[in-house]
C-alpha cells in the first residue's frame, strides 16, 4: 500500500512539471521571444542539401535612368545556368502580392530620432505596396523578437513600433535568419525583407558565413536600408556596417540604401515598393542536373525590344545543386 502511494505521488508530481513547462512555453510565445531554429555544426566547405530541383529567379529590369521597365515577355530573356542557355518553364510580370518581412533594428545604437524617421517613411512604403501584400515585424537588439505575426493590417504594424524602445546589443544575423526562416513559410511566393538597421552586429548566434549561406539558398530578396547618423557614415563601425548591408543584399539579388535627409530615405521606401510591384518571376529546371551539392551560377541576359535602349538586370547570382529526395 505505502509504494502505491509513492507511485501516485510520483505520478501527481511528474504531472505538475508538465504542465508548468507547457504553461512556461505558452507565456514565452505571448511575450513575442521568437526561438532561433536549431544550430547545426556549420562548416563553411561542406554544402546544405535541401530539396528541390526547380530554380525559381525574381528579377528587376532597369533602363539606364533606374526606370523599372514592364512589358517585357518570356522571348525577351534568356537565362544562362553553368553558362548553359535554359528552357524558361515559368514566367510572370504580374502585379502580385508579396510576403514581407519587416526587420527593425531597436538597440542602443539606434536613437530615437532615427526610429521616428525610418517608421515615417516606411508608412510611404505601405501606402505605394500591394494592397493584399501581407507583414511580419521582427525587432532586434540583444535579441531577436517576433513583435508582430503575419497580417494585412499595416497600420498596426506602424502603431507597432510607435512604442518601441530602444536599448541593448544588436543581433543583426539572428534577426535575418529568422526573418528569411520565417519567409519560407509564407503566403505569397515573392518574398521580401526590409531591413533597417545601420549594419552593427555584435550579439549574434548565428555567423555571418552562415547568413551568406542561407541567403543564397533561399529566394527571399533583402533590401536593407542604413540609418546612418552625420558621425556614423565615415567612422569604421559605419563604413562597416554599410559594406555589410551591401553585401546582404546583394547576395540576395537585393540593393542597399543609405539615406543622409528625410526626404532621400521617404524616396527609398516608395522605391522599393514599386520595384516589388514591377518583378519579373522566371522558373527553369536546369539541363544535365548534377545533386552534388556544388554552387552554380546563374546569369539573366534581356534583349531590349527594338527601340528601347540598354536594360539593366537584377537577380540573385546562383544557387546550391540540391540533392532529389528518394
Amino acid at each position: 500500500m505505502q509504494r502505491r502511494r509513492k507511485e501516485r505521488a510520483l505520478i501527481a508530481l511528474a504531472f505538475c512539471l508538465f504542465v508548468c513547462i507547457q504553461a512556461t512555453n505558452a507565456q514565452q510565445k505571448l511575450d513575442g521571444e521568437l526561438p532561433l531554429p536549431q544550430k547545426l555544426p556549420f562548416n563553411d566547405d561542406q554544402p546544405i542539401i535541401i530539396n528541390t530541383d526547380l530554380v525559381t529567379l525574381t528579377v528587376t529590369v532597369t533602363d539606364t535612368y533606374g526606370r523599372y521597365v514592364t512589358g517585357l515577355d518570356k522571348r525577351h530573356f534568356t537565362v544562362f545556368d553553368e553558362k548553359e542557355p535554359q528552357e524558361i518553364l515559368f514566367f510572370s510580370d504580374s502585379d502580385a502580392p508579396a510576403s514581407i518581412g519587416i526587420i527593425f533594428d531597436v538597440s542602443g545604437s539606434m536613437s530615437g530620432e532615427k526610429i521616428h524617421r525610418a517608421r515615417e517613411a516606411l508608412s510611404r512604403f505601405i501606402e505605394t505596396s500591394h494592397e493584399r501584400d501581407e507583414y511580419f515585424l521582427i525587432g532586434f537588439n540583444s535579441q531577436a523578437q517576433l513583435l508582430m505575426d503575419r497580417t494585412r493590417d499595416s497600420r498596426a504594424i506602424l502603431d507597432k513600433l510607435t512604442f518601441v524602445q530602444t536599448r541593448g546589443n544588436t543581433a543583426l544575423y539572428d534577426a535575418c535568419y529568422l526573418g528569411v526562416e520565417k519567409l519560407s513559410h509564407s503566403t505569397y511566393p515573392k518574398r521580401a525583407i526590409l531591413l533597417i538597421s545601420d549594419g552593427q552586429d555584435n550579439n549574434s548566434r548565428y555567423t555571418r558565413s552562415e547568413l551568406q549561406r542561407l541567403l543564397k539558398e533561399s529566394d527571399v530578396i533583402i533590401y536593407a536600408i542604413g540609418i546612418m547618423g552625420d558621425s556614423d557614415a565615415n567612422s569604421p563601425l559605419g563604413m562597416q556596417g554599410q559594406a555589410i548591408l551591401d553585401e546582404l543584399a546583394s547576395i540576395s539579388g537585393g540593393r542597399a540604401f543609405f539615406p543622409r535627409t528625410t526626404a532621400e530615405m521617404n524616396e527609398i521606401f516608395e522605391r522599393i515598393a514599386l520595384e516589388l510591384r514591377h518583378q519579373y518571376s522566371i522558373g527553369y529546371r536546369p539541363k544535365d542536373f548534377v545533386p552534388d551539392g556544388r554552387w552554380r551560377r546563374i546569369k539573366v541576359k534581356v534583349n531590349p525590344p527594338r527601340g528601347l535602349p540598354r536594360l539593366y538586370v537584377r537577380s540573385r547570382e546562383g544557387y546550391y545543386a540540391i540533392a532529389k529526395p528518394r
